[in-house]
């Protein structure tokens, strides 16, 4: 494969707003003994970018500092201990920084196949949130067919996706969310019941919809108040996952007593920081327990708005203004690689 010796990626000058970022001229990566260089064809818009654009969500010493944490597009170069890969496989991967460009290096084990029947825009949609749900409301949640779990944000990406994976799996699914358009939503994908957060008392809401049994686990983005909120609506031997502080990290009002009495777990994880073993290991799940249910049509990323590479403040802004329902894609123009 003939390749550039330059690429476009987007920049940012200083923490700030949107405006801050910029397409700018680079080198191409080089992998590493497990990367694989991947031309990118399309990337994931996501809310840890928008932090870090801000200067609040420093990436990690041994990551990329440009943005974005996922891609999708095709295999141009691979390290020299990788073997499951090969030039021009058509894979999406969960990246430690780096999408925003036209080329992306990713660790060999954070690739995975594009689904039957998927365009890299589409394929660009799974990772950051199915990684991040499946690791979470699964694997550390440990949510079972016929348990009820209530997910905060029910419109977001993390949301949707959760929705459509607790349902896909036989749970029974109650969300909240900021409207009565994205409560609506948010039943068309799936869920039993959605909550306007606005207008109900979620806290209550939910006893009445569980006859106040409560819920098994609650996945929750927000965390301050919500945690003694969280706590109240879980049932016994319930499991909060806490994945963002949207919030806040700290709420006066919550009562361990609730915890001890119900035998409560609160727990949490991010993303970023596992190691590339670990991300490999949710990779190889999702491999043989999800992507069966997307090649079927069980369930499938949502997508709000796609953007050009070139018009990522925009892309920054739909974030920003909450109004999106599932995700947000960022496109490069790239064609195949000759």
């Amino acid at each position: 494969m003939t390749l550039p010796s330059t690429m476009r990626r987007i920049e940012v000058s200083e923490p700030g707003g949107p405006d801050s970022m910029h397409v700018a001229e680079a080198s191409l990566p080089l992998p590493g003994p497990g990367d694989v260089l991947i031309q990118v064809e399309a990337a994931g818009v996501n809310r840890p970018d928008v932090q870090q654009r801000r200067g609040l969500y420093p990436p990690p010493a041994d990551a990329s500092p440009i943005l974005g944490l996922e891609v999708a597009g095709i295999v141009v170069g691979i390290g020299a201990s990788v073997t499951s890969l090969h030039p021009g496989d058509r894979v999406c991967a969960l990246v430690n920084g780096g999408g925003y460009a036209e080329y992306c290096l990713a660790p060999a084990g954070q690739c995975l196949p594009w689904p039957a029947g998927y365009d890299a825009t589409k394929a660009a949609a799974i990772p950051e949130t199915f990684f991040t749900v499946w690791a979470n409301m699964f694997m550390i949640g440990k949510l079972a067919p016929g348990e009820t779990v209530l997910i905060h944000g029910g419109s977001s990406g993390i949301g949707t996706t959760a929705i459509q994976l607790a349902k896909a799996f036989g749970a029974r699914v109650l969300v909240t969310a900021g409207s009565p358009e994205k409560c609506a939503a948010c039943v068309a994908l799936g869920a039993d019941f959605a909550i306007d957060y606005r207008s109900e008392d979620f806290v209550k809401r939910t006893q009445e919809l569980t006859e106040g049994r409560g819920v098994d686990v609650v996945l929750d983005m927000v965390a301050g108040p919500y945690l003694s909120r969280n706590t109240k609506i879980l049932a016994k031997d319930g499991r909060l996952v806490v994945i963002a502080v949207q919030g806040g990290t700290r709420d006066p009002e919550l009562d361990i007593r609730q915890v001890m009495m119900k035998r409560l777990v609160i727990t949490g994880s991010t993303m970023r920081p596992r190691t590339a073993a670990e991300k490999a290991a949710i990779a190889q799940e999702l491999l043989e327990k999800v992507w069966p249910k997307l090649e079927a049509g069980g369930c499938a990323p949502v997508i709000h708005g796609i953007f050009p590479l070139d018009q990522v403040a925009e892309a920054h802004r739909l974030m920003e203004s909450s109004t999106h329902i599932g995700k947000i894609v960022l496109t490069t123009g790239a064609a195949e690689p000759a």
